[in-house]
């Protein structure tokens, strides 16, 4: 019998790396000249993160600050889905930032699909929020994650436990 080789697709975050990100974006705010007066708040929630500031300009000039320090820390730009900004209390305004984590279902399918389509060797199964994909030949699943990384999806792809 010959073994199966596999590995998972998935949309994952590290927390705790974007609470450092979100710390390090609060201490630049507080000190830079232009945003010091600001009173500007970035709460981080379980799946959002709220931004509220005193004008359209200076929210941004946080939204620049914070997808920097997001990037220095390795996390991708794809996990913020940025609301649209809304007026709140005293003239402010508020904008909600969705936190993407998993795989939707109809992109799911999608990939599913077209590894299907594209690779006849290869096996996907759908489970949950991630994918896992099988076959005989190591090859083959590495040709999978090239054909993935060469693509732009909306969520970041991930690829563990490979074995």
């Amino acid at each position: 019998m010959a073994s199966v080789a596999s590995f998972d697709i998935v949309s994952q975050f590290d927390r705790q790396e974007l609470r450092n990100a979100v710390d390090q974006a609060r201490r630049e705010i507080e000190t830079r000249y232009d945003l010091k007066s600001s009173k500007t708040e970035l709460t981080l929630g379980e799946h959002d993160l709220t931004i509220a500031t005193e004008s359209e300009m200076t929210a941004q000039a946080v939204r620049d600050i914070l997808e920097s320090k997001l990037v220095r820390r390795q996390l991708s730009l794809k996990i913020l889905d940025y609301q649209t900004e809304e007026q709140a209390s005293g003239g402010r305004v508020r904008q909600q930032v969705k936190l993407r984590e998993g795989i939707p279902d109809d992109l799911a399918k999608q990939i599913s699909k077209r590894i299907r389509d594209e690779f006849k060797k290869v096996t996907p199964q759908i489970q949950g929020d991630a994918l896992r994909v099988q076959a005989k030949n190591k090859d083959d699943l590495q040709a999978v994650i090239q054909a993935l990384k060469a693509t732009d999806y909306p969520v970041a792809l991930q690829f563990t436990n490979y074995r």
